[in-house]
């Protein structure tokens, strides 16, 4: 077996500047790339608020072509419930003109969307069948 074998006198490894090179690179590696994976998992939590407006406009048009009116309350709806299908957020709703509602998914305190500052509530304003994003609008897009 002929095994490689370092000159003599020279022990064979990394020195210790070498070491701390590669531990400062990993570092600002990780100081960069952290904040930004994690602003990309707020922004993919915010699907859950969109899917439980979007579960609650659904449910809302369906009461409204059987009864003539909106729901005044959440759980006069059908497969809506007080929070998100993902557990993320709190659902609510309230009237908004005599035919319309708002209807508002708050991020649950200690859940994994409680970081999200800027966008911390997603909201939808329904009027006579027409809905916007309501002050929110820039959450719904980002």
């Amino acid at each position: 077996m002929n095994a490689k074998r370092s000159k003599p006198g020279r022990p064979s490894g990394f020195t210790l500047v070498e070491l701390c090179i590669a531990a400062g690179v990993v570092a600002v590696l990780a100081a960069v790339a952290l904040p930004s994976y994690r602003g990309h998992l707020l922004h993919a939590g915010r699907v859950d608020a969109v899917a439980a407006l979007t579960r609650l406009q659904a449910a809302q048009e369906q009461h409204r072509s059987a009864h003539g009116l909106y729901a005044a309350q959440l759980g006069v709806l059908r497969g809506v419930g007080a929070v998100s299908p993902e557990g993320r957020y709190t659902v609510s709703m309230a009237p908004n003109g005599p035919d319309g509602y708002r209807a508002t998914a708050t991020a649950r305190a200690g859940g994994p969307q409680a970081d999200d500052r800027e966008c911390s509530e997603l909201t939808l304003d329904v009027v006579q069948g027409f809905s916007t994003p309501g002050p929110s609008a820039r959450c719904w897009r980002r």
